[in-house]
């Protein structure tokens, strides 16, 4: 029986306003990310966004407006496999985007700024790029 390897995966906020999407920086790092975070054990989709959010941006996500806008997979170069799972959504908010102290900074930033973002974010703003969401 072959052993089936547990992918990592983030359920990420993306947030588009004015031609501009947000993204979050933590500490340490010069990378930015969507806002969101990793599953905790028997979490829904909407629960992690939720939880994440209001961790990160003290914000509440109106898990009822969630539009799932696309999963992206980054893939190992030796083997082909699935190397991390990034789940985004969309979704309306209540309350200030007001960094918590994990969050170094946030930003908005638009497609010209896409190489400021992983490789998986980068994904994503091709799609929003190519829909027109993010000239």
């Amino acid at each position: 029986m072959e052993e089936t390897e547990v992918v990592p995966e983030k359920v990420a906020w993306v947030l588009v306003r004015g031609g501009r999407v947000l993204v979050t920086r933590v500490r340490g790092v010069d990378v930015f990310y969507f806002p969101g975070g990793k599953r905790e054990p028997g979490e829904s989709d909407a629960e992690t966004l939720a939880r994440e959010i209001d961790e990160e941006l003290r914000s509440r996500v109106d898990t009822a407006t969630m539009v799932h806008v696309g999963t992206f997979e980054t893939r190992r170069e030796s083997d082909g496999r699935t190397e991390f799972r990034m789940i985004c959504y969309t979704a309306e908010h209540t309350g200030p985007l007001v960094p918590s102290s994990e969050i170094a900074e946030l930003d908005w930033f638009s497609y010209g700024d896409r190489a400021r973002v992983s490789p998986v974010d980068q994904m994503m703003f091709d799609t929003l790029h190519s829909s027109g969401q993010l000239p």
